[in-house]
């Protein structure tokens, strides 16, 4: 049975962005309802295999498009409950590209001066850990030996993982059952409950209506717990003001369906998506040779075999990550470990002259599988994804019974990614090829496309109407009360994991939502501390506040 309730805020999506500013609004006095479209879980829920229907598949959501294929995150607390929990900083050229437009992308108030603050807001729920060179992995060591046998340098990446906590089974990818990992289900998530917000989760949003006391509807359906083909009736629940978070990959689509009921979207909306950048290469590893040339090995075997190699991306080259280098010159190159399953089957035999899928050549590389080096390209891409009519509910035509689905994005890579790309790879074999250590070759796109885990742009920050869905306080252009906060408003590729900077925009756009909060009737009030209760980066954010809610 259809039903229709009311709240002062309503929450697509419960990632960095939703869960940030459920937090904060529901501190500040509103009433808040997040809608979650995966399932609730909790530590003990998180298995260590890759079987269908175990943790691995229930909380993912991937995505098979035209030329693009996105991995996301498809449960309470979204990406950050399956990422690697790396948080780099965006560099500061980041803020100053042009990209595909031919002008500065992002807003003029937008820097990384400016947006520094807010780096420092999240770092406070968040915590940020550089690693120290004895606490990095065995892969991580190989890939900064090897850097530095080829005159590069190698740096290791912060991360978000208590290390008192973290037990380097390095099943990262399928939820931490041991609380290591700093997701939002240990920081701002509970801290939004604390303060009275619902969350919903296995609660997929449709499309959004106006009503007619300039407020809005949400519609929503009921996803079942263990099939994600069957939808139940749901309802509608309305706000009278809606923050969109559910993902770069659902965000435009839920906004592409609510047309006809919200009127014209802005140009911006389902165009001008990044991948990130994102490329993998596999580098298969000649132990013999690392141990003669870098003085490495394994002892027993076990610190680099299968799952027990710790913890996901430990150390990142970053020299290409310089502001000096011309656009789409400029990419990171990342050590991280990818579970077998998908990763054995887009990796591909070093020389192979064709794509590899099968054969003596690719037995004997799957069976080296232990031995495998993966090292993760985040290059600066041209946004030229751009969204389909939406199908007929959800971001995909469902194709499995959880994660799979076909999407409507189009991603056809320019010359200025494919170059970059090629220039990556390049610079990933003269590393690690170098005097016999590996041999290396890139993952095919020709059966999904290219891929990513850190979609981004599709519904964009900027100062031009023309190219941009929102302006630089997140909303929505046309439709005010309507804010965007997730991936898809960062304007473009970062040449890093984007995590942090997700968040940091999350945390900027606060102050903007609390005033159009206010000014639609909500008795709500912005400055709650931390999750943690810290308040000295919120001193720094003060002033800046005041100027992002004007």
């Amino acid at each position: 049975m259809n039903s229709t309730e009311s709240t002062d805020v309503l929450v697509v999506g419960s990632g960095f962005g939703g869960a940030i500013a459920a937090y904060h609004l529901a501190a500040g006095g509103a009433q808040v309802t997040v809608l979650e479209r995966g399932p609730w879980l909790s530590s003990e829920d998180f298995e260590h295999d890759f079987l269908l229907g175990s943790s691995y598949t229930r909380a993912f959501d991937f995505v098979v498009g035209d030329g693009m294929s996105i991995l996301g995150g498809n449960c309470v607390g979204g990406g950050s409950v399956v990422y690697f929990a790396a948080l780099p900083r965006a560099p500061r050229f980041t803020f100053e590209r042009h990209g595909s437009i031919g002008r500065r992308m992002w807003p003029a108030a937008i820097s990384r001066d400016t947006l520094d603050p807010w780096y420092d807001r999240v770092a406070e729920a968040i915590p940020a850990h550089t690693q120290d060179w004895d606490e990095v992995t065995y892969a991580g060591g190989l890939w900064a030996a090897a850097c530095d046998h080829a005159g590069r340098t190698a740096n290791p990446v912060p991360n978000g993982i208590d290390n008192d906590k973290c037990t380097n089974c390095n099943w990262m990818m399928a939820g931490c059952r041991f609380d290591a990992k700093r997701s939002l289900t240990s920081n701002y998530l509970p801290a939004a409950l604390a303060h009275g917000a619902q969350i919903r989760p296995l609660h997929e949003v449709q499309r959004i209506e106006r009503t007619d006391d300039g407020g809005y509807r949400v519609h929503y359906t009921l996803v079942d717990n263990e099939d994600y083909h069957v939808h139940r009736d749901g309802g509608a629940i309305d706000a009278k003001l809606v923050v969109l978070a559910a993902g770069a990959g659902a965000t435009p689509v839920i906004l592409q369906r609510s047309e006809p009921d919200l009127g014209t979207m802005p140009h911006a909306v389902g165009r001008y998506f990044s991948g990130n950048g994102e490329r993998l290469n596999t580098a298969v590893v000649n132990e013999d040779r690392v141990r003669d040339v870098l003085g490495l090995e394994r002892g027993n075997g076990l610190a680099y075999e299968a799952n027990q190699i710790g913890k996901g991306p430990c150390v990142a080259n970053w020299d290409r990550v310089d502001g000096s280098l011309p656009e789409y010159s400029r990419y990171s190159l990342e050590q991280l470990y990818f579970p077998p399953g998908l990763g054995t089957i887009l990796a591909q035999v070093p020389g192979a002259d064709a794509p590899s899928w099968f054969g003596v050549d690719k037995k004997e590389m799957l069976r080296r599988w232990r031995s495998w080096l993966i090292i993760f390209s985040m290059i600066e891409d041209d946004n030229e994804g751009v969204f389909g009519p939406p199908p007929p509910t959800g971001n995909a035509t469902r194709i499995s019974q959880q994660m799979l689905g076909h999407g409507p994005l189009r991603y056809h890579p320019t010359a200025n990614t494919r170059r970059a790309w090629a220039e990556s790879d390049a610079d990933v074999k003269n590393i690690l090829e170098r005097d016999g250590l590996a041999t290396v070759a890139p993952w095919t796109n020709d059966l999904v496309g290219a891929y990513t885990v850190h979609p981004l742009a599709s519904c964009r920050i900027g100062d031009d109407p023309a190219t941009s869905a929102l302006d630089d306080r997140h909303e929505l252009r046309g439709h005010p009360g309507i804010f965007v906060t997730d991936g898809s408003a960062v304007p473009g590729a970062l040449t890093v994991n984007p995590a942090m900077t997700i968040a940091a925009l999350a945390e900027r756009s606060v102050p903007a939502i609390v005033r159009a909060a206010q000014e639609r009737g909500v008795d709500v009030s912005y400055g709650a501390p931390s999750p943690d209760g810290a308040t000295s980066a919120r001193r720094a954010t003060q002033s800046l506040a005041a100027t992002v809610a004007r």
